[in-house]
């Protein structure tokens, strides 16, 4: 009997076409994706913060859905700008002195789902890591941007195909 429900739950998640066991809600007539490289307009400049951002949600996309990644013309197109990339003070001492400073990015998306209109969205999003204030930002701005990028990437992952 367990053995029959079990094969009928599996078949009810199978046939609908909706859901998928990476935990999207692709509609089955969506079958591509559109990522163009996203746009930087923030005043600190990261020369390759833009090109970081595009290959991780392309490489995201990728291995998560079943879309066919295009040029143009997606069912669904992610365009990004990066708006902000601020360095600010989190934690100061005694003296006034910043002990902890916390780098930010900040993007705006513009989803479009030309498939399913209702589903598209434009949306802000920022994500931040702290660092010692000993360090310099050039000494640490590599690594504290891959995991920026990847806070950023389950976001914007999550508020487009996942839903949640």
């Amino acid at each position: 009997m367990k053995r029959l429900l079990y094969c009928l739950i599996a078949l009810a998640l199978t046939s609908c076409g909706i859901y998928s066991f990476s935990g999207t809600s692709i509609q089955p007539d969506e079958q591509t994706v559109c990522i163009p490289f996203a746009e930087y307009t923030a005043l600190r400049v990261n020369p390759s913060l833009s090109n970081d951002l595009t290959e991780a949600l392309r490489t995201r996309f990728r291995k998560m859905t079943r879309l066919e990644q295009v040029e143009m013309d997606g069912d669904l197109e992610l365009e990004c700008t990066i708006t902000g990339y601020d360095v600010s003070a989190t934690a100061v001492t005694a003296d006034e002195v910043a002990a902890r400073n916390r780098l930010t990015v900040a993007v705006k998306l513009v989803y479009t789902n030309r498939k399913h209109p209702e589903s598209s969205l434009t949306q802000n999003f920022s994500a931040y890591s702290d660092y010692d204030s000993t360090n310099s930002l050039d000494a640490v701005e590599s690594s504290l941007c891959v995991e920026i990028i990847d806070k950023l990437v389950e976001d914007i992952f999550n508020a487009t195909v996942a839903q949640w």
